[in-house]
């Protein structure tokens, strides 16, 4: 166990847990292109109640009361047994296999912005590859190191967001109030038709798709569970980092995307990547609209990055947590002499190069699958435990009861319902992408097979000779 001056404090933990689910307002281009500001805005303010507060408050619970290495992976193994634990880990594995590359593809996408020779053909293949080796080295100095990483990026990446802000607002409220009165005037014909608030665009091409990316853009609390033995006093620490966070996540998404909407521009002109030209487009082409412009640029890669070595401090430990149970091999439990998992660290990052090359839409509709069936889990967890522990020391608790731990879980499950519905009609090379993903799902309890077979073909092999 690390020691405590080696662990994370409570403000690290933030800004890691911020970068396990968010790093910055990136990503949201594409609700607010496909849905519109009104709706977009519904959805960043409806989904954190359903999906974020339920979900932090049961890993706040869960993590304050097992605060162990591996994380979810042990909550699940103590309520439901070793099967379902390992299950728990698979399907968590299995999603950062598509849910990692999307991160370095991220910083191509906002690099190339910058200097689009430079991630021409091969070149941005070998970027995102530079950041995978670059995080692997990262942690390698320790979680105390990322999550002190994580608050230096947070500050850097929401500085220009601050400005945009600013600008925004002045624009719509002040240097053109026609802007504020064209959307009061939306706000009474969308209400006299039953509408919602800020005019959405004539014909919003995928709502469904924007449910998807905002739920993307909203998971991931568990994540920071996993870390829990070098996390400083876990049993206070989790709850608050978990809430604070969800604040901070809902907030910084829902202000830039009120600014740009009061500065008039177009939701249509929204796309992965466009909060460059929002910033050019308010503050004007001259030098300081594109300052902003490229401290937005550098801010788009700082999330990427961020986002991907938080995430990878986070995941490395569940193959660690594993072989420590004896269901993966024994190499993978060899730490530095700061205890850091180097073997797992180095066994996920060659997993997690490899995908580099799949779709961002494929990414999200399969890592919302089998995400979802480990939040499931996880939920499940919460109530068992409620119900077969109920002494268990929890130094904290959800309030009002078992009746809310398990309602809780509701809105989790709808929304995850929603996002199955949502990826009917999408598809990896032939196979549906639904049918890819349960392929995937059910591929864990055959490696949990293999899994026991190997541990106790290797426990055998350890046993002294018979006389």
């Amino acid at each position: 166990m690390p020691k405590a001056t080696n662990k994370m404090r409570l403000l690290p933990l933030i800004g890691a847990t911020y970068f396990m689910v968010a790093g910055g307002p990136y990503g949201l281009e594409d609700i607010i292109g496909d849905a519109g500001y009104g709706r977009a805005l519904l959805l960043l303010l409806l989904i954190p109640i359903l999906w974020s507060l339920p979900t932090s408050l049961m890993v706040g619970e869960l993590a304050s009361a097992l605060p162990e290495e591996g994380g979810y992976y042990c909550w699940v193994r103590r309520a439901l047994g070793g099967f379902w634990g390992f299950q728990e880990a698979w399907l968590s594995l299995a999603a950062s296999i598509f849910d990692m590359a999307i991160y370095p593809v991220i910083f191509v996408l906002y690099l190339s912005r910058l200097a689009p020779n430079l991630t021409a053909g091969h070149r941005g293949t070998l970027w995102a590859l530079g950041v995978v080796l670059a995080c692997a080295a990262w942690n390698l100095r320790g979680a105390k190191a990322v999550g002190q990483g994580s608050v230096a990026m947070f500050t850097m990446l929401l500085a220009p967001f601050a400005v945009l802000i600013c600008a925004g607002f002045w624009k719509g409220l002040f240097a053109q109030p026609h802007i504020l009165t064209a959307h009061a005037l939306t706000l009474g014909d969308h209400l006299r038709r039953g509408g919602l608030l800020l005019k959405a665009p004539v014909a919003a091409p995928s709502l469904t798709g924007a449910i998807s990316v905002a739920l993307w853009n909203y998971m991931g609390w568990d994540n920071a569970s996993t870390v829990a033995q070098e996390v400083e006093a876990p049993q206070r620490n989790y709850p608050r980092a978990m809430l604070i966070s969800a604040a901070l996540v809902a907030v910084t998404y829902i202000l830039p995307l009120a600014a740009v909407g009061l500065a008039g521009i177009p939701a249509s002109q929204f796309s992965t990547g466009a909060w460059t030209d929002a910033a050019r487009t308010i503050l004007g082409p001259g030098a300081l609209g594109t300052a902003l412009a490229l401290a937005i640029v550098l801010g788009g890669m700082l999330s990427g990055a961020g986002m991907f070595n938080a995430l990878m401090m986070s995941y490395a430990r569940i193959p660690y947590a594993l072989a420590k149970d004896g269901l993966l091999p024994k190499f993978l439990t060899r730490t530095t002499r700061a205890e850091v998992p180097w073997a797992s660290i180095a066994l996920c990052a060659v997993a997690w190069a490899l995908a580099l090359d799949l779709s961002f839409e494929r990414l999200i509709s399969i890592d919302l699958v089998l995400y979802g069936a480990s939040l499931l889990l996880e939920f499940v967890s919460l109530v068992v435990l409620r119900l077969r522990e109920p002494d268990l020391v929890r130094p904290f608790r959800i309030p009002g009861g078992l009746p809310v731990a398990i309602a809780a879980g509701v809105g989790p499950a709808m929304l995850i319902a929603f996002a199955l519905y949502a990826a009917r009609d999408e598809h990896v090379g032939p196979l549906p992408a639904l049918i890819f993903a349960a392929l995937v799902a059910a591929a864990g309890p055959l490696a949990y097979l293999v899994a026991r077979l190997r541990s106790a073909r290797e426990n055998f092999g350890d046993r002294p000779p018979s006389s």
